[in-house]
């Protein structure tokens, strides 16, 4: 394939993938990346199996580059994901018990590119191309309703991540990697006309359509063979900075959205001629971006919506362990497995706001496969995330409005399915 051929195939995938980008698993980032990747819990740092390499550690992108015996590899992919989101609100003044089904779109279609050519035995470059994740709901019935808003309530948050990589091999055991984040942002809300009067900016609060951002970050990482049996990864990648102006009265700092820092230790252990173990700890620091990891209490303590250090959906820093297994059932067919846990990122008394954004779940299995198809290789995989609900904790602010909301508690609620299909060529 010519690289000019390369170049418009990646950017019309980067452009079908834009509205198709809204996923979550671990917060709203993407459990993993790369077919293979997603059929074993997301575990990759030390385990690089496609040319999606990059976008859990991009000195993965020579041992790719490696494994097609110094060539080329060419990865497309497209996964199917349904959330299943809902909200309860019990025990408020403002009106009965109630539930909330979230679902106003039910289905996305997220694909995925991977490209990773040798230039040299030391040095190889490539191109991923993949939804960083994302978080939609669609209420018909608003939440809110009994607090005065009105309309459809929900969000919209889209990120793709474009990730241009060069890995250099100092020794024939160590790989050092460096890829550029290009990220790529959209966002719209909806219904949330109540919160106008707690907004510094009441006019760019809700119903404006979608805005977009674009930023620029790194992600580094390193691989190295410890033995013959025994891989250690490192990947580290550092917050992309991102503004919706036109929500400059939801967020704080007048509209910040940055994508958080995230980084990560793996292992990928060979047991045995058959059959690999790998392992990944990945941490995703939600709370150092101040429109999400900011608390609303700050509302009630006299800080409005999108103002400097302003309020927030609350959430935690993210620490999720992930634990995977494959084995080559023959020459032509390897099987996969994993399971991860996270931490909750949504604490119990954050859950009023996060009725728009319930990334909630915190357990995932996968199983997946590939075949060895002549020139090609096809590979697919299974994951579910189970429902998780987050029981409110004196999560409503008792009292009437401006300083509270009638008490009771919010309960949020989130399942997932993933169902993907890929195919890799050496070229």
């Amino acid at each position: 394939m010519r690289p000019q051929h390369l170049t418009r195939l990646a950017a019309l995938l980067a452009l079908g993938l834009i509205p198709c980008a809204a996923q979550a698993t671990n917060g709203y980032f993407s459990h993993g990346y790369g077919v293979k990747a997603l059929g074993q819990a997301g575990v990759g740092i030390a385990w690089s199996q496609d040319a999606l390499a990059a976008a859990s550690n991009p000195a993965g992108t020579a041992l790719v580059a490696e494994q097609a015996g110094q060539q080329a590899r060419l990865d497309l992919g497209l996964s199917w994901f349904a959330p299943r989101r809902s909200a309860e609100i019990q025990g408020n003044a403002f009106g009965p018990d109630a539930s909330y089904g979230g679902n106003g779109r039910k289905n996305f279609f997220i694909p995925e590119f991977g490209y990773v050519r040798a230039l040299s035995p030391r040095l190889s470059t490539g191109l991923a191309v993949y939804g960083n994740g994302g978080m939609n709901t669609e209420y018909a019935s608003n939440p809110y309703a009994r607090f005065g808003a009105s309309g459809t309530a929900g969000v919209n948050l889209e990120q793709l991540f474009v990730a241009p990589s060069i890995a250099w091999k100092p020794g024939a055991d160590h790989s050092l990697g460096l890829a550029a984040n290009i990220a790529y942002q959209r966002f719209a809300a909806q219904g949330l006309g109540l919160f106008a009067g707690f907004s510094q900016a009441p006019g760019q609060l809700s119903d404006r359509g979608t805005d977009s951002s674009l930023g620029l970050g790194l992600r580094l990482g390193w691989q190295a063979r410890l033995s013959p049996e025994l891989t250690l990864g490192l990947s580290w990648a550092s917050k992309v900075r991102g503004r919706f102006k036109d929500y400059a009265g939801l967020f704080a700092d007048g509209g910040r959205f940055d994508v958080p820092e995230n980084y990560g230790i793996g292992l990928a252990w060979q047991a045995g001629r058959d059959w690999t173990l790998g392992a990944d700890v990945q941490t995703i620091r939600y709370s150092r971006v101040a429109a999400v990891g900011h608390s609303l209490a700050r509302l009630l303590q006299g800080q409005p919506l999108g103002a400097a250090e302003g309020p927030g959906f609350g959430w935690r820093d993210l620490t999720v362990l992930k634990l995977a297994v494959s084995h080559q059932l023959s020459r032509e067919l390897t099987l996969r497995a994993g399971i991860s846990h996270a931490r909750q990122p949504v604490p119990g008394g954050e859950t009023l706001f996060n009725i728009l954004a319930p990334g909630v779940v915190q357990d995932h299995v996968s199983l997946g496969a590939s075949w060895q198809l002549g020139g090609g290789e096809l590979s697919g995989y299974l994951a579910y995330a189970p429902g998780k609900t987050v029981r409110g904790s004196g999560s409503i602010p008792a009292g009437l409005p401006p300083g509270g909301f009638g008490g009771g508690n919010a309960h949020v609620r989130l399942q997932e399915t993933l169902l993907g299909i890929s195919y890799g060529w050496r070229l």
